[in-house]
């Protein structure tokens, strides 16, 4: 069974970003290869409208039907309105709760994130975590690109 990865903004910036293309560029090109699913949301659409030229236009020479789509919805609200009410993070991070309710709703196997500061972050996980499941939702996996790409013996990161 192929893992269902939720890609978030950063992830898709990050494939022209010269801190993280290398990286991000292995990980597209497993989806591509069939390794893995990417699990998009119409958040990611939204957030993309902003997005230089290039970012934006990343998955218009893609197939729609070769990653998943979902979209943002009450229950999701919700939840994101939960974190911040738990103090997860501030309500400037909505958005980013809004990604992380998502991905947790749609059971997605782990959310990818170059967003280390109020996503890929050990005490927001677990603050995250602690709402899913007190809210009855499953624990959410959350990584940045480098943990979700194979590395063969002549690669390095």
């Amino acid at each position: 069974m192929r893992l269902r990865i939720y890609i978030d903004t950063s992830v898709v910036g990050g494939y022209f970003d010269d801190e993280f293309t290398d990286v991000t560029q292995l990980l597209f090109h497993r989806w591509v290869e069939g390794g893995v699913i990417f699990v998009v949301s119409d958040l990611l659409d939204l957030e993309l409208l902003n997005a230089p030229p290039r970012v934006r236009s990343l998955f218009d020479e893609i197939p729609v039907g070769t990653f998943e789509r979902i979209e943002f919805n009450y229950d999701a609200e919700d939840l994101a309105q939960n974190y911040i009410k738990a103090g997860v993070v501030g309500t400037t991070s909505l958005e980013d709760c809004r990604h992380i309710a998502l991905a947790s709703i749609n059971k997605v196997d782990v959310l990818a994130s170059w967003n280390f500061k109020h996503i890929v972050n050990l005490e927001r996980i677990k603050g995250y975590n602690s709402v899913n499941l007190r809210m009855g939702y499953a624990l959410l996996e959350i990584r940045s690109p480098k943990d979700l790409i194979h590395y063969t013996d002549h690669e390095q990161a």
